[in-house]
């Protein structure tokens, strides 16, 4: 086989790129339209095409929740879905929270409690958090910790994750300690 020939049924064999899809996502409060590949994490396009950073790649397999953005106002695992799949979503990343220099309730509670050490799981969870206050389902500190389950922090700030969360609520006294 001569290497013309080789060439060409190489590049036969060979998938041939698939074509990237328009897409429309509202990210903290800005229309965003996107040509991304059919198989790219909405995870990939917010850090990689948005440059939006904050939103951690931790697991990439949804186990650790460090992804955790809201979309359409719900808590998801943005490393486990396609950014096709939600053309037209309003996304909230960590960016999103803050209005300028002021703080959301949440980044407040999470500076007051020391609900941070490494920081590295924080925007996921104070989206997760923002998600959770929505859902109105915690009732105690329990359900708190039951429903914040899917956030993993390898540091072990879970009883000042609790406490920041608890403060938002209305359960706690800014800044109360444990």
């Amino acid at each position: 086989m001569k290497s013309d020939q080789m060439t060409d049924t190489a590049a036969k064999a060979s998938p041939s790129p698939a074509a990237k899809t328009g897409i429309t996502l509202k990210v903290n409060g800005v229309m965003r339209q996107l040509e991304v590949a059919p198989w790219t994490s909405l995870l990939d396009v917010l850090r990689e095409d948005l440059d939006l950073t904050g939103t951690k790649k931790g697991c990439d397999h949804g186990q650790c929740g460090a992804c955790t953005v809201l979309l359409n106002g719900v808590r998801i695992n943005s490393c486990l879905t396609l950014a096709i799949m939600h053309d037209g979503a309003e996304v909230t990343t960590i960016e999103g929270f803050a209005k300028g220099e002021a703080l959301h309730p949440l980044q407040e509670a999470f500076i007051a409690h020391d609900a941070l050490q490494c920081g590295y799981c924080t925007p996921g969870q104070i989206c997760s958090a923002a998600g959770l206050l929505k859902e109105g389902r915690a009732k105690s500190p329990t359900h708190i910790r039951e429903l914040m389950s899917g956030n993993i922090c390898r540091c072990g700030a879970y009883p000042n994750i609790v406490a920041a969360i608890e403060q938002v609520m209305g359960m706690k006294e800014k800044g109360g300690g444990q």
